[in-house]
């Protein structure tokens, strides 16, 4: 399973984004994150279908695709989701995508160097275990480092399609980069 676009079963469910709640049959978006509390399993964070249009618009795209139902005044929500500046921050967004470092602090996980500020970095999924419990991050790459570390020949392409927001000058230095 994975994120998914649904009618709201109950009017127990509170949305995520505005903390109102949502109503019985109103269509609503499920965020999947691991479960605290049963390991192994899923549970599901959910927001009201336009809420979430405006706070992450990538996965709720994704989603969107993959429901099969009628969205009621999808023009508008499409539009919502055009306008929508997608997140940049980690989480918000598939893996593996890329961007500009905001700071000189991360690390390569090829090379261990550090990744400059500005340098293009690519960043894919990891688990960082903390001795009391595993989560899933980013995990940062010089772009130059990416293809040796993941082995992916598709690399380029999911990155391409992760970051729609990348610029004519960034998709050359990574296509170089990747090359």
């Amino acid at each position: 399973m994975a994120n998914v676009i649904e009618e709201s079963k109950s009017s127990r469910a509170t949305c995520r984004t505005c903390r109102q709640k949502i109503d019985k049959g109103v269509l609503r978006f499920g965020e999947e994150t691991p479960n605290q509390f049963n390991e192994g399993e899923v549970s599901y964070f959910w927001h009201h279908l336009t809420c979430a249009a405006g706070k992450k618009p990538l996965l709720v795209r994704e989603a969107l695709t993959a429901f099969t139902g009628t969205v009621p005044d999808r023009p508008a929500l499409e539009a919502l989701l055009s306008n929508a500046k997608p997140k940049a921050a980690a989480g918000e967004r598939p893996y593996p995508f890329a961007e500009r470092a905001s700071t000189g602090r991360s690390k390569c996980m090829q090379c261990d160097e550090a990744i400059e500020k500005g340098a293009l970095r690519v960043a894919i999924e990891r688990e960082v275990d903390t001795g009391t419990f595993v989560r899933k991050g980013p995990g940062y790459l010089h772009s130059t480092c990416a293809k040796e570390h993941t082995g992916d020949a598709e690399l380029l392409a999911k990155v391409k399609k992760n970051t729609p927001e990348l610029t004519p000058v960034d998709v050359e230095e990574l296509t170089k980069a990747l090359s």
